[in-house]
């Protein structure tokens, strides 16, 4: 095991002791990537023979250092490749890293009895439309013929699904910047299945980010929504947007697109985040003229809207949604 997928158990959604314990995670390998808005892939192969500790073992210390230092608890798994990791993850426990093992048989064992949605990447809609054919775990996936799992999913989604259930991971761990995207997260006290209070969970954290990025002068380039469920499993899609922006507005109707997509139904929603990345400086970004009276004016009210709030705090103007 060289890959630990980390879950920092972050005391709020607002993100801000992300970038901290990213650093933390650094300590022990320059190779890790945020999978906002509270995971993280660490690559530990050169921090195993520089230590002279397994990945597991330095699991445990980087547990121990999130507490001790940020305190932040984290649930940690553990595997030959990223996706395994994360598999891995759905069996961590207080203290126990989740361990995906390395040996071929074991590892088919190992994901043989679980459901096709412990898979990232695999969403409600598609886990429904394998389990009507009698495809609900992994097990039953690798053993399908490729052409059937095609006919049902896709030719290319097929293929990388059957790769995924007989435990082929060919996914890297690629570094990244998490000061290059803002992110706003909305729990609900309580597992949510109303898409009402979904849609207005996801208004509250696009318009928290386009008055942050205002805020900083900043525009995003994509816009990522991450639903987390009552199972502990999480969907999480990107859309990169048509131009660069930090409009409230338009980041909301990316967020409704990206939620629509995902054909939710009856789902127990724990919490949705929403992550702005490919922040760039404002006067850099071009402006496409709509000559939409409407668009115009709500911009200009937008303007009115961040200069209220920062004299008056950011409850003292809100959309009429939220305002209940």
């Amino acid at each position: 095991m060289t890959i630990l997928c980390v879950r920092f158990q972050l005391p709020t959604g607002d993100g801000t002791a992300l970038p901290g314990l990213l650093g933390l995670l650094e300590d022990f390998t320059p190779v890790v990537q945020a999978l906002p808005p509270d995971l993280a892939l660490a690559d530990l192969r050169g921090a195993e023979r520089y230590f002279g500790r397994d990945a597991v073992e330095l699991a445990s210390v980087i547990r121990v250092r999130a507490l001790a230092h940020h305190g932040v608890d984290c649930a940690i798994g553990a595997g030959p490749g990223p996706m395994l990791a994360r598999v891995a993850l759905r069996d961590a426990r207080p203290g126990v890293t989740g361990v995906a093992p390395a040996e071929p048989d074991a590892l088919a064992e190992f994901l043989a009895g679980r459901p096709v949605a412990a898979l990232p990447g695999v969403g409600p809609a598609t886990a429904r439309t394998l389990d009507a054919y009698g495809l609900g775990t992994l097990g039953q996936v690798a053993a399908a013929p490729l052409s059937t799992l095609q006919r049902l999913i896709g030719v290319r989604a097929g293929r990388d699904l059957r790769e995924k259930a007989n435990g082929i991971d060919r996914g890297r761990v690629v570094p990244n910047a998490v000061s290059r995207s803002l992110a706003a997260e909305r729990p609900f006290p309580r597992d949510e299945l109303d898409p009402g209070r979904h849609r207005r969970a996801l208004l509250s954290a696009a318009e928290e980010l386009g008055a942050r990025l205002r805020a900083l002068d900043k525009v995003c380039r994509t816009l990522t929504l991450t639903v987390r469920y009552a199972d502990r499993s999480s969907t999480t899609r990107s859309r990169t947007l048509s131009e660069p922006t930090a409009h409230s507005a338009a980041l909301t109707v990316t967020a409704y697109g990206l939620y629509e997509a995902l054909g939710l139904q009856r789902a127990r929603v724990r919490a949705v985040a929403l992550r702005a990345e490919g922040l760039d400086p404002a006067e850099r970004a071009s402006y496409q003229l709509t000559f939409d009276p409407v668009d115009e004016k709500a911009r200009r009210v937008e303007e009115v809207a961040d200069r209220v709030r920062a004299k008056f705090g950011a409850r003292a103007v809100v959309p009429g949604a939220l305002a209940a």
